[in-house]
């Protein structure tokens, strides 16, 4: 099943990604997809901020991944925008360590995607809204949206 949230701002965007923060796990894969611009850094930012990182969040298009682990759990994020089809820089590695894993642009990776994840895929329907559609694979990210959404 498939959820839907309708984001009119970046307050709400952010307000979103501190709900599914509260509802983390070590392990929990969040796979980011959408247009540049379409919020997926904002959701990052939300997310960081209520794990308690206070480090200024940006994407990590040219380093691929950025380690936090000032929060009250590691937070992994990963910016695949710019990866080759061969190229291969240990994602995996980080699906199982203690911490949560946020991809964005995550569609590109797909074959090397755990089985079990949260995809959000970020639609633009103008300047300020956002339209969120949350596809879960497993029943642990099933019960997640059923708690947030």
């Amino acid at each position: 099943m498939n959820y839907k949230f309708t984001s009119k701002c970046v307050e709400d965007t952010l307000t979103l990604a501190e709900n599914i923060e509260s509802e983390k796990f070590p392990g929990m894969v969040l796979c980011l997809n959408g247009d540049l611009g379409s919020g997926k850094t904002v959701f990052v930012k939300g997310f960081a901020a209520s794990l308690g990182i206070e480090d200024n969040i940006t994407s990590p298009t040219f380093t691929i991944v950025k380690e936090y682990m000032s929060g009250e759990m590691p937070l992994y994020h990963m910016d695949v925008y710019r990866i080759s089809d061969n190229e291969d820089f240990g994602v995996e590695d980080y699906f199982n360590k203690d911490g949560v894993c946020i991809i964005e642009w995550a569609e590109l990776i797909e074959d090397k995607l755990p089985k079990e994840r949260l995809d959000i895929n970020f639609r633009i329907l103008d300047e300020n809204t956002r339209v969120l559609v949350f596809v879960p694979h497993g029943e642990e990210y099933e019960e997640l949206c059923n708690a947030v959404l």
